[in-house]
């Protein structure tokens, strides 16, 4: 059975780094992309970084130059680098694995604040 744990989440303030891991256990093949989404209070889930497994990315706008998502295959694990936080970026964070089918985390909260 495939699980995906997140941690690195926490209380950051504005303008700080967070670095997000998402580790996946059990037998998993034929990834074809993972990534990043996160949803706020009363907002839909949006994606946030994507990966291929060419390596292909995808960042939504609003993350651009700050955010950078990368995995290590050995490990079986998927990273978000979070750069230059802005109190926006407040959210629960989930990491997604595709294959034939879907794997979702748990959920790591992000919280940027004062």
């Amino acid at each position: 059975q495939v699980q995906l744990v997140e941690s690195g989440g926490g209380l950051v303030q504005p303008g700080g780094s967070l670095r997000l891991s998402c580790a996946a256990s059990g037998s998993i093949f034929n990834i074809y992309s993972r990534g990043w989404y996160r949803q706020a209070p009363g907002k839909e889930r949006e994606l946030v970084a994507s990966i291929t497994s060419l390596g292909t990315t995808n960042y939504a706008d609003s993350v651009k130059g700050r955010f950078t998502i990368s995995r290590d295959n050995a490990k079986n694990t998927v990273y978000l680098q979070m750069n230059s936080l802005k109190p926006e970026d407040t959210a629960v964070y989930y990491c997604r694995i595709v294959t034939r089918r879907e794997y979702w985390g748990q959920g790591t909260q992000v919280t940027v604040s004062s």
